[in-house]
C-alpha cells in the first residue's frame, strides 16, 4: 500500500508541475500588449513574443490591441451659430500608445473618445454659421484632432485623424440651398450665353467691317482700272478721230470741192434728219434753194456734156470741121 500511495503522490506532483510550467508560459502576438498584475497590483507589461509569469501569483489581463483603430460614430445633432440644427457624422482614427494608462486611467476609452468627440464638436461648430460649417471641413477636423489629442494623451491614446463623413442640414435648408444653387447655375449659364452672343456679335461685326473694307478697296481698284481703261480708250478714240479729221481735211483740200459737191452731200443727209419718230415738222434752211439751184445746174451741165459726147460718138466730124464740132463752110460751095 505504501508503494501505491507513493506512486500516486509522485504522479500528482508531476501533473501539477506540468500544469504550472504550462501556465507560466505566455505567448503575446505581434502588435499586442499584456498587463501582468501580481497580487492585484500592476507588475509589468508583456510585449510580443515568449513571456514567463508565476502561476498563482501573476495574473494576465486581456490583451490590448496596439494597432491604429477606426471608430465611426452615428450622426450627432449640433446647433450652429445661426441656430440651425445639423447632423454631423464623424470618424476617429486613434492608437493606444501606453497600455498601462489605457488600462488604469480610463475604464472604457472607446466610449470616452466618443463622448469627448461629441462635446468638442458641439463647441467647435457652435461658433460657426451654416455656410462656414459646410465650407470649413479641414478647419473643423484640425480643431477636433488637436482637442482630442490633448484630452486623450493622459489615457495613453494618440488621435491621428478626425474626419467629418457628412454634414446634413435640415430638409427645408437643403431645399433652399438647392434652389439657390440652381439659380446661381442659371445665372452663370445666362452670363456665359450673353458673353458668347456678345463675342459672336463682335466677331460678326469685325468680319462685316473687314469684308466692307475689302469690298470698298476692290471697288476702288476696279474703278481706277475702269477709269484708266476709259481714259486709254478715249485717248485712242480721240487720236483716231483726229487722224480721221486730218485725213478728211487733207482729202477735201486735195480734191478742191465746189458748191455742187457740197449740195449733193447736203441732199444725202436730208433723209437721215427726217428718220426720227418725233420729227413731225422740220424746217428747210434758206440755203436749201441755192443748194438745189447749184445741184440743178450741176445735173443740167452734166446732162448736156453727156449728150454732146454721145452725138460725137455716133456722127464723126465732117471734113473741114474743127475739133469742137462746128461746121466750116468752104467758099463757092
Amino acid at each position: 500500500m505504501g508503494t501505491i500511495v507513493a506512486v500516486v503522490v509522485l504522479v500528482l506532483i508531476v501533473i501539477i508541475a506540468l500544469i504550472s510550467v504550462l501556465r507560466s508560459v505566455r505567448i503575446v502576438p505581434q502588435a499586442r500588449a499584456g498587463i501582468v498584475e501580481r497580487f492585484g497590483r500592476y507588475h509589468r507589461t508583456l510585449h510580443a513574443g515568449l513571456n514567463l509569469v508565476v502561476p498563482g501569483i501573476d495574473r494576465l489581463r486581456p490583451l490590448i490591441d496596439l494597432r491604429e483603430q477606426v471608430v465611426s460614430f452615428p450622426p450627432q445633432p449640433v446647433i450652429t451659430k445661426d441656430n440651425l440644427v445639423v447632423g454631423i457624422d464623424t470618424v476617429i482614427y486613434f492608437q493606444v500608445t501606453d497600455p498601462k494608462a489605457a488600462t488604469y486611467e480610463i475604464a472604457n476609452y472607446v466610449a470616452a473618445v466618443e463622448q469627448l468627440t461629441v462635446t468638442t464638436l458641439r463647441n467647435v461648430v457652435g461658433g460657426m454659421d451654416l455656410d462656414t460649417t459646410l465650407t470649413s471641413r479641414d478647419k473643423i477636423n484640425g480643431e477636433l484632432r488637436r482637442e482630442l489629442d490633448e484630452a486623450t494623451g493622459r489615457w495613453g491614446l494618440r488621435v491621428s485623424r478626425v474626419e467629418l463623413k457628412a454634414i446634413e442640414p435640415p430638409s427645408s435648408i437643403q431645399d433652399s440651398m438647392e434652389k439657390q444653387m440652381r439659380a446661381d447655375r442659371d445665372k452663370r449659364a445666362a452670363i456665359l450665353s450673353a458673353e458668347g452672343s456678345k463675342q459672336a456679335a463682335i466677331l460678326t461685326a469685325e468680319g462685316e467691317k473687314q469684308a466692307a473694307v475689302l469690298r470698298a478697296r476692290g471697288e476702288a481698284e476696279a474703278a481706277v482700272v475702269r477709269a484708266e481703261a476709259d481714259a486709254t480708250a478715249q485717248a485712242a478714240r480721240a487720236r483716231g478721230q483726229a487722224q480721221a479729221i486730218s485725213t478728211v481735211f487733207r482729202a477735201i483740200h486735195e480734191g478742191n470741192p465746189d458748191q455742187r459737191l457740197l449740195a449733193y452731200q447736203y441732199l444725202q443727209m436730208l433723209p437721215q434728219i427726217a428718220q426720227g419718230d418725233a420729227n413731225k415738222l422740220w424746217i428747210v434752211p434758206s440755203e436749201m434753194g441755192k443748194a438745189l439751184e447749184g445741184l440743178g445746174g450741176f445735173f443740167g451741165t452734166a446732162g448736156a456734156e453727156a449728150k454732146q459726147r454721145h452725138e460725137q460718138e455716133i456722127e464723126p466730124p465732117l471734113a473741114g470741121t474743127d475739133g469742137a464740132g462746128s461746121v466750116t463752110r468752104l467758099p463757092g460751095a
